[in-house]
């Protein structure tokens, strides 16, 4: 969603099909923000397929991906920084190894299915 380090800055939830761009917050953590808004984080529900734009060159290689790529918001189970991604080929990475300046589209929300509730019945 938002990482823990975020928590001090204003948020707001991510819209589908909007741009953003990995950003360094003045506490030092990379999340995203809108490109001229660099003081509010946009959260990003768990699971939310995303289009990577402008992989760093280093990523490239190390990851065998390509400048975009389709990839999927996930929660990583290590690390000190929880908000990652993972590509199509399986491969994870924490926000922070995207470095600033990558391009972020989110290419659907996904809607959280809430089972209904049992209405209790008296008799």
């Amino acid at each position: 969603m938002c990482d823990y380090s975020l928590e001090m800055y204003g948020s707001r939830p991510a819209r589908e099909s909007e741009r953003y761009e990995t950003t360094r917050f003045p506490s030092g953590s990379i999340g995203l923000a809108s490109p001229g808004d660099f003081s509010t984080a946009v959260c990003v529900q768990y699971d939310t397929p995303l289009r990577l734009e402008r992989v760093p060159v280093h990523l490239q290689a190390s990851l065998g991906v390509g400048a975009s790529a389709d990839v999927t918001f996930v929660r990583l189970d290590h690390g000190a920084y929880r908000d990652g991604i993972r590509f199509r080929n399986g491969k994870e990475v924490s926000l922070q190894q995207l470095h600033t300046g990558v391009g972020v589209v989110v290419v659907s929300l996904l809607e959280r299915v809430r089972k209904p509730v049992a209405e209790k019945v008296t008799v």
